[in-house]
């Protein structure tokens, strides 16, 4: 006879999900609380969080803390909290020019790392045989117990697909053949999908100071291919995750005389990227334009680099200003557009070293505001993950699916 329906386990684990996704929105919430949010019962809500506290996977922490004078009457509250050490996961980040392996907690807290500078000269076996050693090292090093661990999130960068075996078709990634290299490799549930992703989860689910909130942003990453992601309910909106790289190809510039290689004008590659940054600067390169930047390099121009562009800005060499002003008034132009069309709660930048320096942070800053309007200048913050962290996004990836999906649930056969 035919079954429908959900089963009593399917039911479980989704009550297990959704106390533990708020939970993760909020922070330390008392069951009561839980119980309001998801329309459940207390009683039901007990049950579930005690099996939970049994299990080690979320924690009692003790009794709220009125702010009031009085404190009310009636059954007191007491907090629960995901215990962020009840698993450890691996995660693993392949981007253009960089590969980072870390351990870090259900939190994002980093515990260990290895980072690898590649380039376009390094093999796959090279890159391989660094994340194998680095992961057993990191384990090694830390004691971590096969047991103690959630399984591996490996986020790869679109532009790298290629570089490590990753068939593309039809715009959408095959990991079957690096899943099953890391399931071999490990032994453990092993999560695959795109870095950009995986760092726009990270800063939803590893910020310090949570905002129940907030339900969505825009995750924009800077770089010579500019990739963004749009979330929704704090999930990536799939029509967004399929293609990250869309970006690239927006008009800043229609005015522009030069033909880009993609077939565009003023396009975001020919004017903001980094490798068009250096090359305008390549061409006002003088003794008159750029004193400083000339002298120190020279007067040799295939020395230049984003770190000598933001070092001449600040010295006020006059060519210099001129191309990084006109770059940054079209990113904000790029900025205020992405902000009307997706209507984000935070709008957040990633790699953006540039506007970084306080040199040039200060007329970014102006000139968002001046272009795109008060409201987006203030809806802009910085990504959380620096350069040194670029694994959490392997580990958001498989925090996300392994743990918070399945409501605690611990598998391997994934």
């Amino acid at each position: 006879m035919e079954q429908h329906g959900i089963s009593k386990l399917d039911l479980k684990r989704q009550n297990r999900m959704h106390v533990l996704k708020i939970l993760k929105q909020r922070g330390p919430t008392s069951r009561i609380d839980i119980a309001g949010a998801l329309e459940l019962t207390r009683a039901a809500v007990t049950i579930i969080t005690n099996e939970m506290i049994e299990q080690g996977i979320i924690v009692e922490l003790g009794e709220y803390k009125h702010v009031a004078e009085k404190t009310p009457r009636g059954r007191k509250k007491i907090l629960i909290d995901i215990n962020h050490n009840f698993k450890f996961t691996v995660g693993i980040t392949v981007e253009d020019g960089l590969v980072s392996v870390g351990l870090a907690t259900l939190a994002g807290a980093a515990l260990d790392k290895r980072n690898l500078t590649i380039s376009d000269d390094s093999t796959i076996e090279e890159i391989m045989s660094f994340i194998k050693k680095s992961v057993r090292d990191i384990l090694n090093d830390n004691c971590i117990e096969h047991s103690q661990l959630l399984g591996v999130g490996l986020g790869i960068y679109p532009g790298m697909y290629s570089k490590v075996g990753v068939a593309v078709e039809n715009g959408v990634p095959d990991y079957t053949n690096i899943r099953n290299i890391f399931k071999q490799a490990t032994d453990l549930p092993v999560v695959i999908d795109n870095s950009v992703k995986g760092l726009a989860m990270a800063n939803i689910d590893f910020t310090k100071v949570k905002d129940s909130k907030r339900q969505n942003i825009a995750f924009l990453q800077y770089g010579n291919s500019m990739h963004f992601v749009v979330t929704n309910l704090n999930d990536p909106i799939v029509s967004y995750d399929n293609r990250t790289d869309f970006v690239d190809r927006i008009i800043l510039n229609p005015s522009s005389i030069e033909l880009h290689d993609c077939g565009r004008r003023g396009c975001c590659k020919s004017e903001i990227s980094p490798s068009a940054l250096i090359k305008k600067v390549t061409a006002v390169f003088s003794e008159e334009n750029t004193p400083y930047l000339y002298k120190v390099l020279g007067g040799d121009s295939t020395r230049i680099c984003l770190n000598n562009i933001s070092e001449s800005f600040k010295k006020g060499d006059k060519g210099t200003v001129e191309v990084i002003k006109k770059a940054l008034d079209f990113t904000a132009v790029l900025l205020n557009n992405l902000y009307f069309t997706t209507n984000p709660q935070k709008l957040v930048l990633d790699n953006f070293e540039l506007a970084q320096d306080p040199a040039v942070s200060d007329y970014f800053k102006e000139s968002v505001e001046r272009i795109a309007g008060k409201t987006v200048a203030e809806k802009i913050s910085l990504s959380i993950i620096d350069d040194k962290q670029r694994f959490l996004s392997g580990c958001a990836l498989a925090i996300r699916e392994l743990f918070f999906n399945k409501g605690g649930f611990v598998t391997r056969n994934q």
